[in-house]
């Protein structure tokens, strides 16, 4: 196959095909957080079932992961991506008619499952059609992922504003589904052949690079989810509003669209990512300790350094992933695996802040926690040696 470049005219108009697919890929998730309190004054949630509502989407998402490639060889790439926005754009707009959490969460549910089987064989889908530019376009897909979260959060209360209900807050955000089939039914033409069985996510199983891969991505999705469910509430609790809370969220969110723009482009320089994964975790790091020793001082600043590392940590991991093979279907299963094994990891996470909540009576022990985790992970980043992929996976 061809290598074909990103400058043509259908390369640009299939990457913004990619781009509006993306963006479906987290408002189901990333709304929920700065309508919490609305949506617990009228149906009863504890924080821990709360969590529910960002866990088990990313639980969904991480078992839905192991079939997605084998989904998308069945039905073809097109049909595949059709049917996954179908799933999610109707799991969303149920959201208008729902009168009890269980409702609530089997929406979340469903949105996961659709999400999953799109974010399987993307990575794969990349790696064919702009080999010679994965990182560059890796970079975007993931932006927009990450953009379709801040569009989420920081609009979210506003539906819920102007029209009084927060279940338009939630459900309005298939329009995106819409707009996403729209584009992407013109693509036929432009999806790349694959000429052989792309390979089973068994394979991986059995090695410890690919699992080290997988709890590397893991981790770092964590921080992303804990995040994503639990800052907008840990601010409505110190006095904010739900709106300054979601535009907060959305702030957080627009840095990681910005990072995840400019982190792969820099670190396109080298094969060797270490250096940008270990400045990516310090800026968490230092997002983290400010979020507890210091959340109304320098509010902004917090989120703006968690979001700068978040947003380049989420794709550079799925980068650090592809890097370690050459052919484009293998690698796609590497990434599915690793994605599989690491939303499930990262699934927990917003449970388990939750319960400590619950229990503790504040997140800030949450905090404390990912901190450690990110430290746990400058470790893992001092395995990745781009001269020795070759060694650790064949």
């Amino acid at each position: 196959m061809e290598n074909t470049r990103v400058t043509s005219r259908p390369a640009l108009w299939f990457l913004f095909s990619i781009v509006l697919v993306a963006l479906n890929l987290r408002p189901s998730m990333a709304a929920v957080g700065p309508l919490l309190s609305a949506i617990r004054d009228d149906i009863p949630l504890s924080f821990s079932l709360a969590s529910l509502l960002t866990m088990l989407p990313v639980m969904a998402m991480g078992l839905a992961m192991f079939v997605g490639l084998r989904v998308s060889q069945r039905f073809g790439d097109q049909r595949t991506v059709v049917f996954s926005l179908l799933i999610i754009g109707v799991a969303t707009v149920s959201r208008l008619f729902l009168d009890s959490a269980t409702q609530l969460l089997l929406s979340a549910v469903l949105a996961g499952i659709g999400i999953a089987l799109i974010q399987a064989l993307m990575p794969a889908l990349i790696k064919s059609r702009f080999s010679d530019h994965v990182a560059l376009c890796m970079g975007l897909y993931v932006t927009s992922i990450m953009g379709g979260a801040a569009i989420g959060a920081a609009f979210a209360p506003l539906v819920m504003e102007h029209t009084g209900n927060w279940r338009m807050g939630l459900a309005i955000w298939a329009v995106l589904a819409v707009l996403a089939l729209l584009f992407w039914s013109t693509q036929r033409a432009q999806m790349p052949t694959q000429n052989s069985k792309a390979s089973s996510n068994g394979s991986f199983f059995a090695n410890s690079r690919a699992w080290l891969l997988a709890i590397f991505f893991g981790l770092g999705t964590a921080s992303y989810t804990c995040v994503l469910a639990w800052l907008a509430p840990y601010y409505v609790e110190k006095g904010w509003s739900e709106q300054q809370a979601g535009l907060l969220l959305g702030f957080l969110t627009a840095m990681e669209v910005l990072s995840g723009l400019l982190t792969p482009v820099i670190a396109n320089r080298s094969r060797d990512r270490r250096v940008v994964l270990m400045v990516l975790l310090t800026l968490i790091i230092a997002g983290f300790c400010g979020l507890i020793l210091s959340p109304q001082h320098l509010s902004l600043m917090w989120p703006c350094l968690l979001g700068l590392g978040i947003g380049g940590l989420f794709p550079m991991s799925l980068i650090v992933s592809l890097d370690h093979l050459d052919n484009p279907l293998r690698a796609g299963g590497l990434t599915a695996f690793v994605q599989g094994i690491g939303y499930l990891i990262a699934g927990l996470s917003p449970l388990l802040a939750g319960i400590i909540r619950d229990q503790l009576g504040s997140f800030e022990w949450a905090w404390w926690s990912l901190t450690a985790v990110m430290a746990l992970m400058m470790l893992m980043v001092l395995r990745f040696n781009p001269r020795h992929y070759t060694r650790h996976i064949h």
